[in-house]
């Protein structure tokens, strides 16, 4: 998808780009990509993670295949335009676990003349949309959904279903604790789950 140019020039408007799919996607992957583009193409770029995300590293932006790019991880959302001044280009990863303030942010970057692109998890595990994420694919003016490819049945997949037992909303992991399942594996393992949890009650 080549998104770096527009019909007409004299618009100084940026723009907002979504990756969005469950884990194991390839969405930090994509970003990544984006991103080198921008800099090999000589763009100023920066690149933000919520500073809670440290399974790979604490200041760069991994991807599952260990493709990375240096990042500036920021507590809360509101961090990000005081660090973003003089950029052409914006990567934020994981954009599910910041607040609702990501959205605001994103639009004000992009009414800058800045191009936001922004990776994340549609859903959590529980198959709900997952925070900002919503209002930022409603908000952006492209968005590209990846899949990953389900572990039961070899179809698409865009569930990330929780292995272990643990009901906090956030709970970073990888393949010990996440599996990405196809619609059909994701039903019938919440069946399975809802079942055993009925069970243990009697």
């Amino acid at each position: 998808m080549f998104l770096e140019n527009t019909v007409n020039q004299n618009e100084q408007f940026g723009w907002i780009e979504v990756i969005c799919g469950s884990m194991f996607s390839g969405k930090t992957e994509e970003l990544i990509r984006r991103l080198k583009r921008a800099k090999f193409a000589q763009q100023t770029v920066e690149i933000f993670k919520p500073s809670i995300d440290t399974r790979y590293d604490d200041e760069m932006v991994v991807s599952h295949d260990a493709n990375e790019i240096r990042s500036t991880p920021v507590p809360a959302a509101a961090n990000i335009p005081i660090l973003a001044t003089n950029v052409d280009v914006v990567g934020i990863d994981e954009a599910q676990f910041f607040d609702d303030e990501i959205v605001r942010v994103c639009n004000d970057l992009a009414n800058r003349g800045v191009r936001v692109i922004v990776a994340g998890l549609d859903m959590d595990f529980k198959g709900n949309p997952f925070g900002p994420m919503p209002a930022l694919m409603a908000t952006a003016e492209y968005v590209t959904k990846v899949h990953a490819v389900c572990t039961k049945t070899g179809n698409l997949a865009h569930y990330s279903h929780r292995t272990v037992q643990n009901d906090n909303l956030v709970l970073l992991g990888e393949v010990q604790e996440y599996e990405p399942l196809s619609r059909a594996a994701y039903f019938k393992a919440m069946q399975k789950s809802a079942s055993e949890i009925e069970s243990g009650k009697k």
